[in-house]
């Protein structure tokens, strides 16, 4: 007799940007996903029976929503700047110290949570190289590898098409969504679809992976094990 699943509940950043919007989609739509907590810092705009969701301006004092951030089995981590006009001490505030000051609410509050974190194909796990960015995403994604969750892991995805019928897709990806079918046959290693990533994500709550650090060919992987 196969073990039943445990319906995940899941705590989502990061809704109003591009990739959170993405993955805040699946989430909606999997029947394994039965409640998403909202924390942004202004409404997402979206409605949806198991969606509750808490503007909170301040993302470094979590001290008033403390207790509604508890019983949750999952994060998926989806906010993100990009380093583009940026000081490495600038970046490190809102990318480094915000993710760990974050995490490291949810890990003492859900120990039982899997933690999923965004990050970008290149990062520096040496925390070593030239590329400030890439530096302070390795940096942050060691220091989330130690915390105290049941499984953590970074998601390094390169080129992602979106969602089509999203609203906060980028300019960018926009202008090259035609191109999707061309790069995926060209450069198979490098690119996945938005829709992916998030399906990816739900499953590697249910069934872990055997690498913490997934490229798009893992989330490839898991999307195919999940279906089957």
């Amino acid at each position: 007799m196969n073990k039943q699943k445990e319906k995940i509940r899941v705590i989502i950043t990061g809704a109003t940007g591009m990739v959170g919007e993405g993955v805040l989609h699946e989430c909606l739509m999997d029947s394994d996903v039965e409640k998403v907590l909202l924390i942004n810092r202004k409404p997402s705009g979206v409605e949806h029976p198991k969606l509750t969701e808490i503007v909170h301006a301040d993302l470094f004092d979590l001290s008033s929503i403390k207790a509604e951030l508890r019983g949750y089995n999952a994060c998926f981590y989806c906010l993100g700047v990009s380093s583009v006009g940026m000081n490495e001490a600038t970046y490190t505030r809102v990318t480094y110290d915000l993710t760990m000051y974050v995490a490291g609410h949810l890990a003492s509050l859900n120990p039982e949570m899997v933690f999923c974190y965004v990050t970008g194909e290149g990062t520096d796990s040496t925390e070593k190289g030239k590329s400030m960015w890439a530096r302070v995403k390795g940096r942050t994604e060691n220091h989330l590898l130690q915390l105290p969750f049941k499984g953590a892991y970074m998601f390094r995805p390169s080129y992602m098409h979106p969602t089509k019928g999203l609203k906060r897709t980028h300019r960018f990806y926009g202008l090259f969504s035609w191109a999707y079918p061309i790069l995926r046959r060209l450069f198979p290693r490098h690119v996945i679809t938005l829709r992916e990533l998030g399906q990816a994500m739900i499953e590697v709550v249910h069934r872990g992976y055997g690498e913490h650090i997934l490229r798009s060919t893992d989330v490839v992987k898991l999307v195919q094990s999940k279906s089957k």
